[in-house]
């Protein structure tokens, strides 16, 4: 069977949302009054820290496919003013965060324990705030949120191949100017940078799916200990230090882009790695030249240029069973899945739809009356469940 990137076909109930005139879908979507509809709607459960879990309407997977959004609509108005990255939430919500993942992954490993049956991924995904809401792949939800997706592997092998020139799969030319230019020093930051012992670094041979080849280049670490490491805080301390990691080089590369010879950035977490690996580095200062240059020279490349962080983060199985996480700048296709080499094509099918409904929904009562015994919120009713 060829390997290679897969396209998927979702059905989902259409939406009946009725957008205000004058308003744009997207824009529509991180309004306040949208976050009351999705979470009377299809919400399953809240907790006093504003973290809500709730079916994805327009979800990427008919097996198992739910979010935690971390849903500051109404105590943040200002959607450029909300947290967009797990480094920018308070600890006291991230401690909770990080206690729900843990049931939800725990779950998912649980229900589907067969790395040939079932694609397991967990993540989230960030964007540059100075991206305008209605751009081709911005998010619909301009809020933190995580995703927690299974995906039967023989619908994917049944998939046809999607195009591997199809816009979800591709990044605007960053990772592969990471890749080409940086690669090398890219590594070598995150080595000097992080002191880790959960997590281990992988070889892209771990790291890929063989039925998609993806992820391709990204920087990914084992897990060590597996499902039973994710039960220690050490893990995702470890987890957000990857993505301190992340900005640092980011954040310091496109600074240099900006600037030539600028000052580190403000607020780094990891200044001795910057100084002696990223400003020392001439790879890492030749690119930057080289995307100066071009900006100065081609307005569509600098409009296209990504100048805050934007990411994509997730946990996932590879084909032996370990628990892999990466992380890429790769921040221009609609959802994570694409890391993995899965588009998701999403088509308005009731009938379709809810032939996979009852089970789903099984599925995610279960999940919230373990996270509601955990003392990690209540149960929120619908016209499809009640409270409990």
């Amino acid at each position: 069977m060829p390997s290679g990137p897969r396209e998927i076909v979702t059905p989902f109930r259409p939406i009946p949302l009725e957008v205000p005139e004058g308003m744009k879908p997207n824009e529509f979507f991180n309004s306040t009054e949208n976050l009351t509809d999705l979470a009377h709607n299809n919400g399953l459960l809240v907790n006093p820290e504003n973290l809500l879990l709730y079916r994805k309407a327009l979800g990427h997977s008919t097996e198992f496919d739910t979010s935690i959004i971390y849903n500051t609509s109404k105590c943040v108005l200002d959607p450029l003013a909300r947290p967009v990255r797990r480094t920018q939430v308070p600890e006291h919500v991230r401690h909770a965060w990080n206690r729900m993942n843990v049931i939800l992954i725990d779950y998912m490993l649980e229900q589907y324990p067969d790395p040939g049956e079932h694609l397991i991924l967990a993540g989230e995904a960030s964007l540059d705030a100075t991206w305008p809401l209605t751009a081709p792949g911005v998010p619909s939800i301009r809020m933190l949120h995580n995703h927690f997706i299974v995906f039967p592997m023989n619908d994917l092998r049944d998939a046809p191949l999607a195009d591997p020139n199809n816009p979800n799969l591709t990044d605007g030319g960053q990772h592969s100017l990471f890749q080409a230019y940086m690669r090398d020093v890219y590594r070598e930051f995150f080595t000097r940078a992080l002191d880790l012992k959960v997590l281990r670094p992988a070889a892209d041979a771990d790291a890929r799916i063989d039925l998609t080849g993806y992820p391709q280049g990204l920087p990914s670490w084992e897990i060590q200990g597996g499902t039973e490491a994710l039960k220690e805080v050490r893990f995702w301390k470890e987890y957000d230090a990857i993505l301190e990691g992340f900005l640092d080089f980011y954040r310091t590369f496109f600074t240099q882009v900006s600037t030539r010879g600028a000052q580190m950035p403000e607020g780094v977490y990891f200044p001795e790695a910057v100084e002696e690996v990223l400003l020392f580095n001439n790879d890492f200062l030749g690119t930057a030249k080289k995307v100066r240059d071009r900006c100065i020279t081609d307005a569509r490349y600098a409009h296209a240029i990504r100048w805050q962080p934007a990411f994509k983060q997730l946990i996932y199985r590879n084909d032996d069973g370990k628990l892999i996480v990466t992380i890429s700048q790769n921040s221009i296709g609609n959802a994570i899945t694409e890391l993995l080499g899965v588009v998701v094509k999403r088509i308005p099918d009731a009938e379709a739809y809810e032939r996979f409904e009852p089970k789903l929904i099984e599925q995610l009562l279960e999940v919230r009356r373990r996270l509601i015994e955990a003392d990690l919120g209540d149960g929120i009713a619908t016209a499809y469940w009640g409270e409990e």
